[in-house]
C-alpha cells in the first residue's frame, strides 16, 4: 500500500496540474458519486492526510480519495490518447484546458462537504509528515496514542494509522532496522519512541524528495544484511486478515 511519502508526491503533482483552475470534465465513476458535478468552481489544491488525499474545491467541496494497495492518480495531456481514461480500471478523470488526472483503482471515494473532512480522517493520528509534527502538537499527541497501547508490538504500533498517519510496511521495517529494534518488542519497553517516530518521518521526508525509499531490509528476504551479513528474514505483525509482513535482520534485531 502506498505509504505517506508517495501520497505527498501525489498531491504535489496534482497541485500543480489542478489547483486554480476549473474543472472542465469531472467523471467519478464510483456508485455513490456518479452524479455528483465537480466542474465550475476552482480547484484550491490537493493535500495528503496519511495515505489519504483531499481535492479541496471553492464551493465548499472536497473531493476524499484513497489508493489502497493498487490505486493511482497519473497526469496526461488533455487533448492526448491516454486521457480519454477508457480503462475498465479508471475511477475518476479530473480534467482541466491542459492536464487531466487520472484515478487508476482507487479504493476509497467520497465527495463531501470541506467542513465535514472529519468525519473521514478524524479517527486517524497525526500526520507523520506534518508540518507540527516535530516537535510540536502532532508528535505530543502521537506519543499519547502511543502510550495507550501498552505492550503491543511496536510493529504494530508503528502500522496503526489511529497512532500515527502515513507509516507503512516499508517505513515500519526500515525505521526499526535503523534503531536496531525487534519488531515485537513491546511499544512501553521501547526506550525512545519519540526518537523512532522522528526516525521514520526523516526517512520519509527524504523519499519525498528523492523518489526513493530506504532499502536496507524491506523487501530483501533472505538476502544480506547491510550492517552484518546475516540474510534478511521477514515476520508477521497483526492477525489475519489484517497481518503485515515486516522484514528485520535476526542479528541486528535479535529479541532482547
Amino acid at each position: 500500500m502506498p505509504e505517506g511519502d508517495i501520497l505527498r508526491r501525489t498531491a504535489t503533482r496534482l497541485d500543480a496540474a489542478l489547483a486554480g483552475r476549473a474543472l472542465l470534465r469531472a467523471d467519478l465513476r464510483w456508485p455513490s458519486a456518479a452524479t455528483v458535478d465537480l466542474r465550475g468552481p476552482l480547484v484550491l489544491g490537493t493535500v495528503a492526510y496519511g495515505k489519504h488525499l483531499l481535492t479541496r474545491f471553492s464551493d465548499g467541496r472536497t473531493l476524499h480519495t484513497h489508493l489502497r494497495m493498487d490505486g493511482s492518480w497519473r497526469l496526461a495531456r488533455t487533448g492526448s490518447t491516454d486521457a480519454t481514461a477508457r480503462s475498465p480500471q479508471v475511477r475518476a478523470v479530473l480534467a482541466n484546458e491542459s492536464w487531466t488526472a487520472i484515478g487508476h483503482l482507487l479504493g476509497m471515494l467520497d465527495v463531501v462537504a470541506t467542513r465535514d473532512e472529519r468525519q473521514l480522517i478524524g479517527h486517524l493520528g497525526p500526520d507523520v509528515l506534518a508540518d507540527d509534527f516535530v516537535p510540536g502538537a502532532g508528535l505530543d499527541e502521537a506519543l499519547r496514542r502511543w502510550a495507550a497501547r501498552g505492550a503491543t508490538p511496536v510493529g504494530e504500533v508503528l502500522l496503526d494509522q489511529t497512532v500515527v498517519a502515513g507509516i507503512g510496511t516499508i517505513y515500519t521495517a526500515e525505521s526499526l532496522f535503523a534503531e536496531r529494534i525487534w519488531p515485537w518488542e513491546p511499544a512501553d519497553c521501547v526506550a525512545a519512541p519519540a526518537h523512532l517516530l522522528q526516525v521514520a518521518r526523516s526517512l520519509m521526508q527524504r523519499a519525498v524528495v528523492t523518489g526513493y525509499p530506504p532499502g536496507h531490509v524491506h523487501g530483501r528476504l533472505r538476502r544480506p544484511c547491510p550492517r552484518c551479513g546475516t540474510p534478511i528474514a521477514v515476520g508477521q505483525a497483526r492477525q489475519p486478515p489484517m497481518q503485515r509482513p515486516v522484514f528485520y535482520c535476526p542479528r541486528c534485531q535479535g529479541a532482547p
